[in-house]
This record gives C-alpha cells, structure tokens and sequence, in this order.
C-alpha cells in the first residue's frame, strides 16, 4: 500500500530554487505512483502565493507556476476541509498543513520544520524531512 504525504510548502520552494537535493527529488517523483500526495484549497493558495513572492522571477514567470500548481491539482488527492484542529500546533500557520493530513488520512508530513509540527506525532502522523521520507522509502 502506497504512503500518502503532505509537503509543507518549505520543501516545495527549495526544490523549485535548486534541482539538487531531496525536495527536488520528492517533487520530481509527485505522480509517479511512489507515493500519493494529499492537498487542500488553503495548501495550494499557500504554494501559489509563497512561489510567486519567493522564486526567481527572471528564471519562473507566473505561467510557470501556474503550471506546477496545476499539475499538483491534477495528480494530488483532493481533500476537503470539514472539521478544524485550530490551534492544535505551536505556530497556528502550520495548522492546516495538519488539518489536511488528518482528512485524507494521510501518513506523512514532509517538512524541514519538525519542532513546529512534533505536536501532530502525538496523533500518529510522522513528521520526516525529505532526506528521511526518502530513506524510509528505501527500507521498504
């Protein structure tokens, strides 16, 4: 059975700024079938709105980034938001990261900010950076 993740947004502007690394290499394998990725209309807003004031503007136009967060529209399980756990984490902006792994059930949350997210462990969902959901992968 595949593992079902959330990327925070912190993995998803590094992999966009640099093609080396582990971001880079998780978001290159977004549906592949390795692994399925959950989102949420506020995660999106907040990987649109992050990517369009954080890249490059010379290298990504807007048409650039549309693209990406459209094909993460396409291959990403949608997943509405009925419930929330608000506040529930130490930095409430991180909250419906949380909330969207909750209603998808998904596993996984990819972050390189696990001390803002060590509260949703207590629920059962790992929190790994990029490097380690890779390294788990690679046990399995």
């Amino acid at each position: 059975m595949k593992e079902t993740i959330v990327i925070d947004t912190n993995v998803i502007l590094p992999a966009l700024q640099s093609n080396r690394g582990k971001s880079f290499e998780l978001i290159s394998k977004i549906g592949n079938g390795i692994f399925d990725f959950a989102i949420s209309v506020p995660l999106i807003l907040e990987y649109e709105a992050i990517l369009k004031n954080h890249l490059d503007r010379n290298i990504f136009t807007d048409s650039d980034i549309e693209d990406f967060i459209n094909y993460l529209c396409q291959v990403g399980i949608k997943t509405k938001i009925f419930y929330l756990w608000r506040p529930f984490l130490k930095d409430p902006f991180d909250d419906h990261i949380l909330e969207v792994t909750i209603h998808s059930d998904a596993d996984t949350i990819v972050t390189f900010n696990k001390k803002d997210f060590y509260e949703a462990e207590n629920l059962g969902i790992k929190i790994l950076t990029p490097k380690e959901f890779w390294e788990k992968l690679e046990e399995n």
